[in-house]
């Protein structure tokens, strides 16, 4: 087990013990977010002070170590009053922190240069440039950017041997310098930037990767890296240093070029312990060929294709892992995709969107067995959709979005008994027409089971709509 598998174990140990509460669940089934009691809190906060695990800066009234070694700073704090203490400071933790680049500063210069520092996160600071003070932290083993306006990491970044975990999410860096190659115990490389449109438009390139190092199978390391763009002279090259990189649990391909289909098949085959793979075409037209893929990594627990498809790849089935899969633009015709996903024993999550152009999805009985969440968007051939009973039991929640769907809802859904949500967006005028009728004559015998039945339209630019 990895150190963060360890980590996650132990945690998921103080839920069961009712010490820690689930605030969020992730769309795969894991936790998202977690939140603890208020009681709880001021007790870790008063045993945190007593034993010098964390110092919270901007708590009133309490009192602080001699040697801060690990300090968090919320909202308004002046560290000047306290930069005295600060000689043996191995984490700094900003939030919301007002001019926070100018107070890490101050505490980089002194002291040694916070020589211990182990853990930096900078995220959301108003900052355009790498911070130079950042280099000297020899002992830096985290390091968080995130959400600022950081355009260029410099080569000198090479000096930070120790740096396990860069997170620069939602920069505008599009480039990684050849010297990350020099850090060898680099685990986690984050970086993508998230393209704003205006909601709620479904566009196709939605993220922007970064251009990696030719040679980044050099980092054997690795087993986070989120997202690499492809689509370039040395993409090719790219694509089969990945298969080196046999520690990776999560892997974005982001512009995948369909020549490049066969390389990046020839690299997953190599790693065996993937959770969690998107792969991203260069436009919704490019076809992404797969195919070739003959012993797909049996650990994957997410899979996400976008872009065209001749058809649902044939290993699919046979990844008893999966939980959560996401086919969008796959624009299939005259193959359906439900049969191919239907017996997967552990999927929980499904979201097909442009993926089908035929007229008729069919859930049969017995299909669907683990299923709790479904979306269907953007199938605009789609006339009728039937559920079988048996099909689905455990569904508790379905979108249905821009499907030209005819006057009717989903035959069989009355036998979705656990459905506890029904989102209806952008449907046919003749499809609400009907549903409308059917609620005035008392007529909604189908849906009078699920709590919550929620209609709208984007019309307007937003989404709008009622409960019925």
């Amino acid at each position: 087990m990895t150190k963060e598998e360890v980590a996650e174990g132990y945690l998921n140990e103080l839920i069961n013990r009712s010490l820690v509460q689930v605030a969020e669940m992730r769309r795969d089934g894991r936790v998202a977010t977690y939140r603890i009691h208020d009681l709880w809190r001021e007790i870790i906060v008063l045993k945190s002070g007593e034993q010098n695990i964390v110092t919270l800066a901007g708590e009133q009234n309490r009192a602080w170590p001699e040697k801060v070694r690990r300090l968090s700073i919320n909202n308004h704090w002046e560290c000047t009053q306290q930069s005295k203490r600060f000689t043996r400071l191995h984490s700094l933790l900003m939030f919301n922190a007002t001019d926070s680049l100018s107070k890490f500063s101050i505490l980089a210069s002194s002291n040694d240069g916070l020589r211990l520092l182990t853990v930096l996160d900078l995220r959301g600071a108003l900052l355009e440039t790498f911070p130079n003070e950042v280099l000297k932290l020899l002992q830096l083993r985290y390091l968080s950017l995130r959400g600022t306006k950081v355009k260029i990491i410099p080569k000198s970044i090479g000096k930070l041997q120790n740096l396990e975990t860069l997170d620069l999410k939602q920069t505008y860096v599009t480039e990684l310098p050849d010297d990350i190659l020099k850090l060898q115990r680099l685990r986690h490389i984050l970086l993508f930037h998230y393209i704003e449109y205006p909601f709620p438009s479904v566009r196709f390139k939605r993220y922007r990767g970064f251009k990696a190092p030719t040679k980044i199978g050099s980092l054997s390391s690795l087993q986070k890296l989120r997202s690499i763009e492809t689509n370039h002279d040395n993409g090719t090259i790219l694509l089969g240093e990945v298969g080196k990189l046999t520690q990776l649990r999560k892997l974005h391909i982001e512009s995948l070029r369909n020549e490049d289909g066969r390389v990046l098949c020839s690299s997953l085959e190599k790693l065996s312990n993937l959770r969690s793979l998107l792969v991203r075409a260069t436009g919704e037209d490019e076809i992404i060929d797969l195919d070739s893929l003959s012993s797909p990594p049996q650990l994957l627990r997410m899979l996400c294709l976008e872009g065209g498809l001749h058809k649902v790849p044939h290993w699919i089935p046979s990844l008893h892992s999966l939980v959560r899969v996401i086919l969008r633009w796959s624009k299939l015709r005259d193959v359906d995709p439900l049969e191919s996903l239907q017996d997967l024993p552990n999927l929980v999550q499904l979201q097909l969107l442009q993926t089908h152009e035929g007229e008729e999805l069919c859930f049969k009985a017995c299909g669907f067995q683990r299923l709790v969440r479904l979306y269907l968007g953007g199938l605009k051939g789609l006339r009728w959709v039937k559920v079988e009973a048996g099909s689905m039991p455990h569904l508790e929640e379905l979108f249905i979005r821009k499907c030209e769907l005819v006057e009717e809802l989903p035959s069989g859904i009355e036998h979705l008994t656990n459905l506890k949500y029904l989102q209806l967006g952008d449907m046919s005028d003749r499809l609400i027409s009907s549903l409308n009728r059917d609620l005035e004559r008392g007529n909604n015998w189908k849906i009078a089971h699920i709590p919550n039945v929620w209609i709208g339209d984007s019309k307007l630019g937003y989404w709008e709509g009622n409960y019925l």
